[in-house]
């Protein structure tokens, strides 16, 4: 690598998974952004250290607690604005948002939504590159008898239609799922200058051209979103076209949403959409593993690593996943050139 690419790969925002019970401290030429702690209970702060931290209830106990950690290079400036926390660089912009427990979440969470956008835009963050969407009883029902995650969708497709319009090309790797608490939280990740290209499966129907049948609006995110020589995996499940497959296996499930993402980052899927790259599951780091019944866990577990190989972290979280007749939900990332893998 010449000098100006190791540059280029040390402006790189990444991610380190560390125990709960670690400070999180950033390597040397590096800055803590902020993090996400996957614990028991929900709450968004600014830490005794300056950055913004998401807490999602997600972990049954303090020993399947763990902690994400976003760095950078220059040193971010954070605050609180209204419901969100916030933190950039000045290349990078990390936003969360927090909301408890409605009736109904349509409104509430396009408002929030759409402040979130607006932020980004007032900052002068205007490329959005990678989402979480965190949706506590996802598939309960709301006040008025409509699926939660049904009535989540519904809001965020109207922040991203009033604020950007009805296009897709905008829409970013994303990735929606359960918690074991109650309200929604979320976290947005943009880019100042690197413009990112979001990405399908050609296996899949792309989720904002699903049929109706699925709710009053589309989900709005893409299968994937590449951004310099990084490569975001959004939450990947069982689905051929549009439809779940294997429903109640949750092994053929795992190995079906394994080979969707095989297929989603491998060349033949990407230099169709003008990328020029290939990889394998080999490569994908950061990963999370999102299993509905905690006794499927052994099963998924087993399947991943004859998948991933031997020593790669993954995270296994007890969740419901979006739909009730999926199992298992599967996310990662293929690390650029400036990411400890």
């Amino acid at each position: 690598m010449t000098a100006p690419q190791r540059r280029a790969a040390d402006m790189t925002i990444r991610a380190d998974i560390t125990p709960i019970g670690q400070i999180p401290v950033a390597q040397e030429g590096r800055h803590v952004l902020a993090t996400v702690t996957f614990a028991a209970a929900a709450a968004l702060t600014l830490t005794e250290h300056g950055h913004p931290d998401l807490a999602i209830p997600m972990a049954a106990g303090q020993e399947e607690a763990f902690r994400e950690v976003w760095t950078v290079t220059e040193r971010p400036r954070a605050a609180v604005h209204d419901d969100l926390a916030h933190a950039h660089d000045g290349t990078y912009l990390f936003i969360a948002g927090l909301l408890p427990e409605q009736d109904v979440y349509t409104s509430p969470v396009q408002a929030l939504y759409e402040k979130a956008f607006a932020l980004a835009d007032d900052l002068g963050y205007a490329h959005i590159f990678r989402m979480w969407n965190f949706v506590g009883d996802i598939i309960g029902s709301n006040a008025e008898g409509m699926e939660v995650y049904q009535d989540f969708v519904r809001g965020r497709a109207q922040a991203f239609e009033a604020h950007k319009g009805h296009g897709t090309a905008h829409m970013p790797a994303a990735t929606g799922i359960g918690t074991q608490g109650r309200g929604i939280a979320f976290v947005l990740l943009a880019s100042r200058h690197e413009v990112p290209r979001h990405l399908e499966n050609l296996k899949q129907t792309p989720a904002y051209h699903y049929p109706h049948q699925y709710g009053p609006k589309p989900p709005s995110f893409a299968r994937a979103t590449r951004l310099g020589d990084t490569l975001y995996v959004s939450g990947t499940a069982a689905i051929l076209g549009h439809e779940t497959v294997h429903k109640g296996d949750v092994e053929r499930q795992s190995r079906v949403t394994l080979d969707n993402i095989a297929h989603l980052i491998s060349r033949e899927n990407l230099t169709a959409q003008g990328v020029e790259a290939g990889h394998e599951l080999k490569e994908l780091r950061r990963i999370k593993v999102y299993v509905r019944h905690d006794s499927d866990i052994p099963a998924v577990r087993a399947t991943c690593e004859e998948a991933f190989g031997a020593g790669v972290e993954v995270k296994y979280l007890n969740v419901a996943v979006c739909r009730d007749d999926l199992l298992v939900e599967i996310e990662g990332i293929v690390p650029g050139a400036g990411w400890n893998r």
